[in-house]
Order: structure tokens, then C-alpha cells, then sequence
């Protein structure tokens, strides 16, 4: 097969030769003149470098693109599983922690009349908005049961090289493994005392922003690429007080 190979551009390499020669007796043969087709070959041979430069930089540049690209998409599906694993249950748990749960609601109603405006809005509020965690609200038991059932699949998604290509999404998995690893080192979560309390509020708030940041990322992106998965995973919003699959 490498033989084959190496043979097909040896005759390409010949015919082009065999071409350009052809063409410059045709010239040689209208024009009649040695000097200036000395002149122009000449000419051409000096541009040589800077063709082979400007190809060669837009080669690149071109599989450049199309290797991030592949790149982004296998890690979108590396995304999609995780939110289908335990990435929506879990920013379900930990909605139940933050305080002013209607305002939280009431900005991430995903709908499919989103449209680019409707998720800037949302990605902006996020960012600006600071959320109180109150870890009195939630079962933080179930939260610790939950993610540390996870555990194998989480490990496994932080040994996929392509998460170097997306630093948000590895700073959410650290912080929800960092999470899951102070739950699981606590045998108990009764009579804690309240510097403990403000330790994990905090844990689950840094989770809780990276997780609900990425999900709105997400949901964007399936909506502009995937419709179908984007229908299934509005009626199974997470900020749903009653999430339903059926249509209707």
C-alpha cells in the first residue's frame, strides 16, 4: 500500500513536470523568444518560496480549524453525557441549596423560543448574580449518595485528554469531585458546626456556578446543532418543578 502510494506521486510529480514543460514550448513556440521565457521562469522560480510559504500557511491554518473542530465536537459529547449521567440531577440537588429558588427558576426557564439574546440573558445574570447557599436546605446525605455512585464515571471523564481543549468544563468537574471528596469524608452531617456549614455552602456554590453556567452552554448548543436532543432536554429541565418527557 506504501509502495502504491509513493508510485501514484512519482507520476504525479512527472506529469506536472511533463505539463509545465509542454506549456513552455507552446510558449516558446508563439513567442519565439529564449530570453523571455528564461526571464519569466526565472521570475517565477524567485516567487517559489513565497508560494510554497502562503500554501503552506493557509494549509495549515485550514487543518488547524478542522482539528479543533473535531475536537470541540467530541468534547460536546463528552458534555452531553455528562449532563445526562449526573449532570442534570445534580444541578437539580443543588438548586435545592441556593436560596431565592423562584428567581433562580424563573431565569433558567429554558424554552424553545430561546434564541441568543434569551441565553446571553441568562449566562449574564449567572455571572452577576450572587447566590446565598444554604445547605440546610437540601439532603446533603442524597447529595453525597449521588455523587459518589458517580465517582468511576467523573474520574473517567478527567482522564480525557480533549477536556484540556475546554478549561471551564474541567474547572467544573474539579469543583464537583472536590465536593463529592468533602461529603464522602464526612460520616455524619448531623450537629456540624457552623464553620463547617460555611465550608460546604461553599463547595456546593462554587459547583452550583460552574454547573449552571455550563448547563445554559449546553442547552445553546443543542439547540443550534441538535434539535431533537434540545426538545427532550427543555421538557426535562431541571429548574422544572415537574419535569415532563411526554409532548403535548
Amino acid at each position: 500500500m506504501q509502495l502504491l502510494n509513493v508510485l501514484k506521486r512519482h507520476i504525479i510529480l512527472i506529469a506536472l513536470s511533463i505539463a509545465s514543460i509542454f506549456l513552455y514550448l507552446i510558449d516558446y513556440y508563439i513567442l519565439g523568444n529564449v530570453r523571455d521565457i528564461a526571464s519569466s521562469f526565472i521570475g517565477n522560480l524567485a516567487f517559489l518560496p513565497v508560494y510554497v510559504i502562503f500554501v503552506t500557511l493557509m494549509v495549515e491554518q485550514t487543518m488547524r480549524d478542522r482539528e479543533h473542530q473535531t475536537i470541540m465536537r467530541k468534547l460536546n459529547m463528552v458534555i452531553g453525557v455528562f449532563f445526562s449521567e449526573i449532570g442534570n440531577t445534580l444541578l437539580k440537588e443543588l438548586a435545592l441549596c441556593v436560596e431565592s429558588k423562584g428567581d433562580l427558576h424563573a431565569q433558567l426557564q429554558v424554552s424553545g423560543q430561546w434564541r441568543e439574546a434569551d441565553f446571553k440573558r441568562a449566562l449574564n445574570w449567572l455571572q452577576s448574580h450572587h447566590f446565598k447557599v444554604d445547605g440546610s436546605g437540601c439532603d446533603l446525605q442524597r447529595l453525597k449518595e449521588l455523587l459518589v455512585s458517580r465517582r468511576n464515571f467523573m474520574v473517567g471523564l478527567l482522564e480525557n485528554q480533549n477536556l484540556l481543549e475546554h478549561e471551564e468544563f474541567t474547572d467544573l468537574l474539579w469543583a464537583v469531585f472536590h465536593l463529592m471528596e468533602e461529603l464522602d469524608a464526612r460520616k455524619s452531617f448531623q450537629n456540624m458546626p457552623q464553620s463547617d456549614i460555611e465550608h460546604i455552602n461553599g463547595d456546593i456554590n462554587r459547583a452550583f456556578g460552574y454547573l449552571s453556567r455550563e448547563w445554559v452552554l449546553y442547552m445553546k448548543h443543542l439547540q443550534l446543532d441538535y434539535p431533537y436532543l434540545f426538545s427532550l432536554a427543555v421538557r426535562l429541565n431541571p429548574m422544572l418543578s415537574h419535569p415532563d418527557p411526554l409532548v403535548y
